[in-house]
């Protein structure tokens, strides 16, 4: 897995890409979550458009960063995750604590509706 970062109307998009299944990753992304966020970096839409493969170790990844952003004073969302990906949200409930969107605009648009 990687990821990019990028600016969309004050908030972060983070576009992954390959297969989330945790270990090593998962320290990434906290890594980088906690440098946006000392960059006074709190609105996060994560693309997961480009991943085809998500267990429950990239499941608990995301968790872990809304967790991060929430007790930052921040939030995270997701977006365009496939239908596969978006299944894993949906059989364990998960889509009720992070928020989806089926496009990166509407997830970053939801910010300022917030």
């Amino acid at each position: 897995m990687k990821f990019s970062t990028k600016e969309l109307n004050g908030v972060t998009v983070i576009k992954m890409e390959g297969s989330m299944l945790g270990g090593p990753e998962a320290s990434e992304l906290n890594s980088a979550l906690h440098k946006l966020l000392d960059a006074k970096k709190q609105n996060i839409v994560v693309d997961l458009g480009d991943v085809s493969l998500m267990n429950s170790s990239g499941l608990g990844m995301l968790i872990g960063a809304v967790t991060t952003m929430r007790n930052a004073g921040g939030n995270l969302k997701v977006a365009c995750a496939v239908e596969k990906v978006a299944q894993v949200f949906k059989i364990t409930k998960v889509s009720h604590v992070i928020e989806l969107h089926d496009t990166v605009k509407s997830a970053v648009e939801s910010f300022k509706s917030a």
